[in-house]
């Protein structure tokens, strides 16, 4: 699934890595998105729209896409869905963003089923192959990323 990783937590990772030890003859990429790209490549009155959009990211809810629903009281606590902002603005570079994740199942304000018509539909535009980089991996590969403005998988 298309994720930014620990968009489900209050404070979000900023970055992360990968280094390959061990790698797979068949398969096994990592594929990452530039969200940058994505968001400029929308048209303006989807910008707008969107802008100030806040979504709920919960881990209970990407992994309940996968079929896992079964959670203990202490978990539900545990992973209650926190808010982030749809479009975010890069602190250092000022450039905006979509943040979107698989663990993203709502926005405030709107009915269950058009915020996740939405979601998908703005995950779809933004995992187009333009906005894509595939790493094909090779022992001793080292790959680093910002999470507030990529997703992988």
């Amino acid at each position: 699934l298309w994720h930014s990783d620990s968009s489900f937590r209050p404070i979000p990772a900023k970055f992360s890595l990968l280094s390959a030890r061990v790698v797979n003859p068949k398969g096994g990429n990592t594929e990452f998105a530039d969200m940058r790209a994505a968001y400029d490549a929308l048209d303006d009155e989807t910008k707008a729209e969107i802008d100030d959009m806040i979504c709920e990211h919960s881990l209970m809810y990407s992994r309940g896409s996968l079929g896992f629903l079964d959670y203990t009281d202490e978990e539900k606590e545990m992973f209650k869905p926190v808010l982030q902002r749809l479009v975010r603005t890069h602190p250092v570079h000022g450039r905006k963003s979509l943040y979107l994740s698989s663990h993203a199942g709502a926005i405030r304000g709107m009915s269950m089923p058009e915020a996740r018509l939405l979601l998908r539909d703005l995950t779809e535009h933004a995992t187009q192959p333009e906005f894509v980089y595939v790493h094909k991996w090779t022992v001793h590969d080292l790959v680093m990323w910002d999470n507030r403005q990529t997703v992988h998988r």
